[in-house]
């Protein structure tokens, strides 16, 4: 009986977090199918354009995503403990962080948009385009960091369907904005990228608005002015230790996660356009195992906070076992998702050839991604174990899918196929590493003080 009522508690918590935060992820993805979508269908180069320049955002969101988990990790943990004070402090820090990233990120794209955009492509029509998208979203870049704040926060506090709720609202308002400025409506005339960035921003002021008014709803935390200046030195160093090693990983794997969207770039729009389609339903299908990683770092976070340490161990137990049926049921939908996208996208034969092939390979890339990203994002970081992610992606990624793309696309001219295949090796390739590593328990750890 004791084991059917634990069962029971596990996948109804389970339940309650992943749903809400799967379909915040799936409405933050359909924004990049918005926007690949209307602007593929009045051009390809449009579409390539504007996929090249939100790799900026990509980059600063590796960041910010460095803040944002250390206050998951360590808000999961004292939420567990119901240390609200010790939260108030966590939140303070992290925005201050994510405000720092921001500022930096909005002069880099304000003021340096040629120069970034030529480290994706070589490309001078989809460089153009992508200078006139980055000059408008670049105000918008100051804006995320704290909504991410903001909505992290809701969500380790038992408002996930809340933080769902602001991230649909603001997803359906960039969708409407989009078609109304991309293709020109109500008086206004085609905007195309431009038109793009423009609803990119001001759903993003949406967004930032809903979060704080929400936060000063009874049960929910909000930041307090004063926390905003202060420093708790331990609770600091407790944050950076989390942090600092989640952010080196975010590097590693964001700067090379980037450089295969520029070798797809060295190969031709065809490549470009094709890589964008495939990039967009990847994310989208990719939004199941992000809403169980999340829900499996603030389940056992929450256990492990408050001392139960041998529940939060079996939740991980439970939690590995459902990162290989989440991977079988993604592979799935890669696989019959092909035929449906080609039908709506609009593109050149050879793109649409080229599609076909990297479908193919993302197909086996899903259980790789699933395993890894529940295993180490989820279960690893719940306890405070993240340096494993670093080591491992500077050996999968860096010391063998890296360097094998690099010499298909600059020195051996590989067809665009294998040289995508070679950027999807390191996932799987990393399975094997995770399991060892998973079965040393070092994540089973109360971080609290």
């Amino acid at each position: 009986m004791k084991t059917i009522e634990f069962d029971t508690h596990f996948y109804k918590k389970l339940w309650t977090l992943m749903v809400p935060i799967m379909v915040q992820n799936l409405m933050l993805a359909l924004v990049a199918v918005a926007d690949a979508f209307m602007l593929g269908g009045l051009d390809q180069n449009y579409m390539s354009a504007v996929s090249l320049a939100t790799q900026i955002q990509f980059i600063q969101n590796m960041f910010l995503s460095a803040a944002t988990a250390g206050l998951a990790i360590l808000g999961a943990q004292y939420w567990g403990k119901q240390d609200i004070k010790a939260l108030d402090d966590i939140f303070a820090l992290a925005i201050r962080i994510c405000g720092i990233v921001s500022v930096l990120f909005f002069v880099a794209c304000a003021f340096f948009p040629r120069y970034l955009m030529l480290i994706f492509t070589n490309e001078p029509v989809l460089i153009d385009y992508g200078v006139s998208y980055l000059k408008i979203a670049s105000f918008s870049y100051l804006l995320t960091g704290f909504s991410q704040c903001y909505i992290v926060m809701m969500k380790i506090s038992e408002h996930a369907g809340t933080a769902a709720a602001v991230s649909s609202i603001t997803v359906l308002i960039n969708i409407i904005l989009n078609a109304i400025f991309i293709y020109g409506a109500f008086g206004i005339e085609s905007m195309n990228v431009r038109g793009a960035a423009l609803a990119t921003l001001i759903s993003r002021v949406v967004e930032l608005m809903l979060s704080i008014t929400f936060s000063y709803r009874p049960g929910y935390i909000r930041l307090k002015i004063r926390e905003l200046f202060a420093r708790n030195k331990e609770l600091s160093a407790d944050f950076m230790k989390c942090s600092g090693p989640i952010l080196g990983a975010s590097l590693v794997w964001g700067i090379g996660f980037t450089s295969y969207s520029t070798f797809m770039g060295h190969m031709g729009t065809d490549a470009a356009a094709a890589n964008s389609v495939a990039a967009v339903v990847r994310d989208i299908i990719c939004c199941l195992s992000a809403g169980i990683s999340s829900a499996a770092g603030i389940m056992i976070g929450n256990e492990l906070g408050a001392g139960n340490l041998k529940r939060g161990k079996a939740y991980g137990i439970r939690m590995a076992k459902l990162s290989f049926l989440c991977g079988a049921v993604m592979t799935v939908l890669m696989a019959v998702s092909a035929p449906v996208i080609l039908h709506f996208v609009k593109l050149t034969p050879q793109a649409a050839e080229y599609l076909k092939q990297l479908f193919g390979v993302l197909a086996f890339y899903m259980i790789g991604r699933s395993v890894n990203e529940i295993i180490i994002n989820g279960v690893f970081g719940s306890g405070g174990d993240t340096m494993f992610d670093m080591y491992s992606l500077a050996v999968t990624m860096w010391g063998i899918a890296i360097p094998l793309a690099v010499a298909g696309t600059y020195f051996l001219n590989w067809p665009v196929v294998v040289v995508y295949a070679c950027t999807c090796v390191d996932e799987v390739g990393k399975i094997p590493w995770t399991l060892i590593h998973f079965k040393k328990y070092k994540w089973v750890k109360d971080l609290t003080r």
